[in-house]
């Protein structure tokens, strides 16, 4: 990774790796930081990492060092706008578009980590560089 990413955005997949303490993602994570880039999430994403066997005092403890961003009306109607641009993906990918929303929006050049690379480029285009767990 030689270019300079000014934020970085981790979706529901990428929160969980840092919560899981997953070697590669925080060796990711490392080159991240010692750039000085912003890490942040949606609000949503929260919700989406949530069930019975996640470790809520790390959770808790990632999120006091991340960014989290609100899902407004606006960013909603944004969100759904992407949908719409991108094609036939359907309401499954609703929370994947209001994680590309939060992405576009961020202070440029962002890197987005996700598990779902194919439609995370075909939400952002290549206004943001997106990096498959």
């Amino acid at each position: 990774m030689s270019e300079r990413v000014e934020t970085v955005v981790l979706d529901s997949e990428g929160l969980s790796a840092w919560i899981a303490q997953d070697r590669k993602l925080l060796a990711l994570l490392k080159v991240f930081h010692e750039m000085g880039a912003d890490l942040v999430i949606g609000a949503n994403t929260i919700v989406e990492v949530c069930h019975s066997r996640t470790d809520i005092p790390r959770l808790n403890w990632a999120l006091s060092r991340i960014k989290v961003e609100p899902v407004t009306e606006q960013a909603a109607k944004a969100a759904a706008g992407l949908l719409k641009e991108a094609g036939p993906l359907g309401h499954k990918y609703a929370i994947d578009a209001t994680v590309a929303e939060v992405a576009l929006r961020q202070p440029k050049p962002v890197a987005l980590l996700t598990s779902d690379s194919d439609d995370m480029t075909r939400l952002c285009g290549s206004h943001v560089q997106v990096i498959p767990l």
